[in-house]
């Protein structure tokens, strides 16, 4: 682990090279919030399993990762009675170096076939230190997913996490941005941490922001080295070549899931690209209803912030196609942090065979909320306010799904923003 001293070089360094080489247009951004560290706690000595997650890796099959100060065993063992591991499952473990720091040993181990909407209980390397559990997602609707993007580690982070603890979700999305932890390491360290009481008990499926890219010029470039080794998506079972995108599917298949990568390459010619037009082929709508797609920057917003970013106006203009001709009915995003709701939309316009686009990159980072929206008001923007807060889609049946926005206003969420949100495989004049 790098030393204090350390640290606090590698914060004053971050800083710098965010003025300096990071992404999008300058406006006043409100007063950040300090990140607050989550330290490990006294009881746990270098054998104790830490910063545990897991994720889908497959319909009836779930990864789990956790983090070790010292080697220890890629064992999990699991059971669906209390105390009771009647099955056990063998992994991989890695490690990784980012300047002076060298992380943890990163244990992943690949559990299943398991029994949908069950209770499993699991303990990791063995170690009886510390037991865990959690339900897998149901084999059919209704399933109910929670969205937040752009998390980091505040006060807020804290109330977002606290709110949707609350919301008995199966699968939490979250389109990028996790720890914010800009190179200084150990904070991912404390995000880890942070999240593991509910990541441990529910999947997490993540996709990269630009705080995950963590490239410094001549000192270390390769891209996404934290991120890929600490948060490993199916990106293999999904045919993809890459964990900075993947898809995968939920409630028996008839919930799609795509998540991409808008800091990997996505031209016509990229694999990314290649991967999405195989992937949105193999499709069929009539046994998959609902196609959702998660992106960090977004292609639609009409806050001041992140306007005119390449990693939003060139994927949308090398995939928005894509995804229409699809009949995707959602898509989400972070990267600004107000909450912003579109109308259906395709090429700028509104379009009733076009995705809903929703931005909802408010879950509490460090950086502030962007309060300042363009004027007037597009009328493709049905709804948008500048409010930290999370979501909640609940896909009810084949035909209809509730979203709903809750902000969390003075530590209390509120519902702000909701609306049903009716499959595009349902609609007559959008089959194709």
């Amino acid at each position: 682990m790098a030393t204090k001293q350390g640290r606090i070089l590698l914060s004053i360094f971050a800083l710098v090279l965010a003025g300096n080489f990071g992404s999008g247009v300058s406006y006043n951004r409100p007063p950040p919030r300090e990140n607050f560290y989550v330290k490990p706690s006294k009881a746990d000595d270098s054998a104790t399993p830490q910063q545990v997650h897991i994720s889908m890796a497959g319909e009836d099959k779930i990864r789990i990762t956790w983090i070790t100060d010292d080697p220890a065993p890629a064992i999990v063992d699991y059971g669906t009675s209390s105390g009771m591991y009647k099955n056990s499952a063998t992994g991989n473990t890695s490690s990784y170096r980012y300047l002076t720091y060298k992380s943890g040993q990163i244990h992943n181990v690949v559990i299943g076939p398991l029994i949908p909407n069950t209770v499993y209980y699991y303990r990791c390397s063995s170690n009886s230190a510390r037991g865990f559990s959690f339900k897998t997602p149901p084999s059919n609707l209704p399933i109910k997913f929670t969205v937040t993007g752009d998390l980091g580690q505040t006060g807020w982070t804290q109330s977002t996490l606290e709110h949707i603890s609350k919301s008995e979700y199966d699968i939490l999305l979250l389109p990028g941005d996790l720890s914010y932890a800009d190179m200084v390491q150990p904070l991912w360290d404390s995000f880890g941490r942070l999240v593991e009481p509910l990541a441990s008990q529910r999947p997490w499926m993540v996709t990269q922001g630009n705080h995950e890219v963590e490239k410094i010029p001549f000192l270390h470039s390769t891209k996404f080295t934290a991120y890929n080794s600490r948060w490993h998506m199916p990106f293999q079972e999904s045919g993809s070549s890459s964990n900075l995108y993947y898809s995968f599917n939920a409630a028996g298949g008839t919930v799609h899931v795509i998540m991409l990568g808008s800091y990997a390459d996505f031209n016509p010619s990229s694999d990314q690209y290649k991967w999405l037009q195989k992937d949105l082929g193999k499709i069929e709508r009539a046994k998959t209803p609902w196609v959702f797609v998660l992106i960090h920057a977004p292609w639609y917003n009409s806050n001041s912030a992140h306007q005119g970013e390449a990693e939003s106006v060139h994927m949308r203009d090398f995939m928005e196609k894509l995804i229409y001709q699809a009949r995707v009915d959602v898509v989400f995003a972070g990267h600004v942090h107000p909450y912003e709701r579109f109308a259906r939309v395709y090429q700028g316009k509104a379009n009733n065979c076009g995705p809903v686009y929703i931005n909802i990159g408010d879950g509490g980072n460090r950086e502030g909320l962007a309060k300042n929206y363009i004027d007037p008001k597009p009328e493709i923007s049905v709804f948008r306010e500048a409010s930290f807060g999370h979501g909640q889609l609940e896909v009810v049946n084949a035909s209809h799904a509730l979203w709903r926005w809750h902000r969390n206003d003075d530590d209390e969420a509120v519902i702000s923003d909701s609306v049903w949100v009716s499959s595009l495989s349902s609609n007559p004049a959008c089959n194709v």
